[in-house]
């Protein structure tokens, strides 16, 4: 009988050591890629008169055409990465930055100034040796494509096109811009239906770029406000726009350095990171589980009802608040802080209907620590390179610990119903907190349109709840998941939102 266990113990632990080696391999690989999706190019980080820039350009260029790329609101240079790589390998040079208030900018959000933030990015793509200051375009996203879309208008010889993707608003006529290219997803809605208007303001198709009075609308497949951002038929339509206003036979002398055309797959990669993160974790979770006091039986219609009551009250509460306080900017970030106290709201409520309570001690509070700094790792050491300003300047980070400590009921609540229950269970409660959370945002945002921007959470709700459902079941211990998933989501809200005037 003791041979047998040994056996089994045995067992269990070359399991354990062959998903450690599998985790090592499958992050090694995604470095190793996000490393290729680099190779050829020139990347630089800059700074000027306080606004943090990126450079991307092709190795060994020379007179090339230079692209100033602007993000959306709640956006960083970051999120941008996608068309910067694309337009740098097809032998662009692309420059990034990061508006006031968003991202690795410290300066305090003001709209007014945000057309200077671009001026400021021009002259330093004016000043890189590569670029061929007579052949200059723009491409924006969002809140970016209106103020590209007014840069090109304002300036009209400078640039020689621009990409407006899920554009705003601007006086665009016949003239001006220059070759106007509008992108929109198909699932965006409103941007659809705000492109077309734009398109006619601007007199329709046009096809004769030469005569610098291009037109197009092109909708993207299978995308809305986010994903077009990753979308290759987005970054491939912004290429052939530009291609085509600069005569360019598709940028082929410098495609030949990086072997064949660049298709940006940096997401796939980032994917793969945060897999091995996961498989690492279920490899040592079994280390830091330890034997509890199971709680009283919460019966289920107390764990269901609490998680149904939580987004009612949650509302509720912030329409009350909002009579009192300027939720918009609440704690210093726009829509982040209202986002903390609906958490909040929403979790005590939720605690308040279970009325259990799991007893802490100082082991899990450090196992909660500890989980915190694997997920940060696994989310965020490639978000940097990939989609997310991950490091949080100073400003910022005086706002994650007031939002994590926000959001804490609401994981502690999550984590409590998911205690000692199977899969399939598992999979209902991740289903049924994602609908609590969409449906409970979308009724918010009825009351509160002013707090508008909160839709850009709608779409990761889902993925992450799943994610943070797994590690859930990985430690089966409620304070645990509770601790490391609160500092997390506190520190991805910090990352995000930007900083309010």
């Amino acid at each position: 009988m003791v041979f047998g266990h040994g056996l089994k113990s045995v067992r269990l632990n070359y399991k354990r050591l062959g998903l450690l080696v599998l985790a090592i391999l499958l992050v090694v690989s995604s470095w190793l890629g996000i490393a290729v999706a680099r190779s050829g190019l020139e990347v630089r980080s800059l700074h000027k008169e306080g606004i943090p820039l990126l450079y991307l350009a092709p190795e060994r260029a020379s007179e090339v055409p230079g692209v100033l790329v602007a993000h959306g609101f709640a956006g960083s240079k970051q999120l941008m990465l996608g068309y910067g790589h694309v337009l740098a390998h097809a032998g662009y040079a692309v420059m990034l930055w990061d508006f006031d208030g968003h991202g690795a900018n410290g300066t305090r959000l003001q709209r007014y100034e945000l057309q200077q933030n671009l001026d400021v990015a021009l002259q330093a793509l004016l000043e890189q040796p590569q670029v061929d200051p007579n052949r200059l375009a723009l491409l924006g996203h969002s809140m970016g494509s209106g103020i590209v879309m007014n840069a090109g208008i304002r300036d009209r010889e400078r640039f020689a096109a621009t990409v407006a993707v899920s554009p705003t608003g601007a006086n665009v006529t016949p003239q001006s811009p220059r070759n106007l290219q509008l992108q929109a997803g198909s699932g965006e809605g409103g941007f659809v239906s705000n492109a077309e208007q734009l398109l006619a303001q601007a007199g329709g198709e046009h096809t004769n770029l030469a005569a610098e009075q291009g037109r197009e609308l092109v909708v993207i497949p299978g995308v809305e406000h986010i994903t077009i951002l990753f979308s290759d038929g987005s970054h491939q339509a912004a290429l052939r726009w530009l291609d085509a206003t600069f005569s360019r036979a598709n940028g082929s002398q410098y495609r030949d350095l990086t072997s064949q055309r660049y298709r940006d797959r940096r997401m796939a990669w980032y994917g793969l990171h945060l897999l091995g993160w996961l498989v690492g974790l279920a490899a040592i979770a079994p280390l830091l589980t330890q034997p509890q006091i199971p709680l009283t039986t919460i019966a289920p219609v107390q764990r269901w009802a609490g998680l149904i009551l939580a987004p009612l009250t949650a509302t509720t509460g912030l329409i009350l608040l909002s009579q009192r306080f300027d939720l918009q900017n609440l704690g210093g970030v726009q829509v982040g802080g209202a986002v903390g106290v609906w958490f909040l709201i929403a979790g005590l409520t939720w605690l308040g209907v279970i009325a259990r309570l799991p007893r802490p001690t100082l082991r899990t509070v450090e196992l909660g620590v500890l989980l915190f700094a694997i997920l940060w790792v696994a989310f965020g050491a490639m978000a940097q390179v990939v989609w997310l300003q991950w490091w949080l300047i100073p400003i910022r980070l005086r706002v994650w610990l007031p939002v994590a400590i926000a959001c804490f009921p609401w994981f502690l609540a999550t984590g409590i119903v998911q205690e000692n229950i199977g899969v399939g269970k598992r999979i209902l409660w991740w289903l049924g907190q994602s609908a609590a959370l969409i449906g409970g945002f979308v009724l918010t945002l009825n009351f509160l349109p002013q707090l508008g921007f909160m839709f850009l959470l709608l779409p990761l709700f889902p993925p992450l709840m799943g994610i943070l459902s797994l590690v859930a079941g990985l430690l089966n211990q409620a304070w645990v998941y509770a601790i490391g998933s609160a500092l997390f989501f506190g520190w991805l809200l910090a990352a995000g939102f930007p900083l309010s005037a």
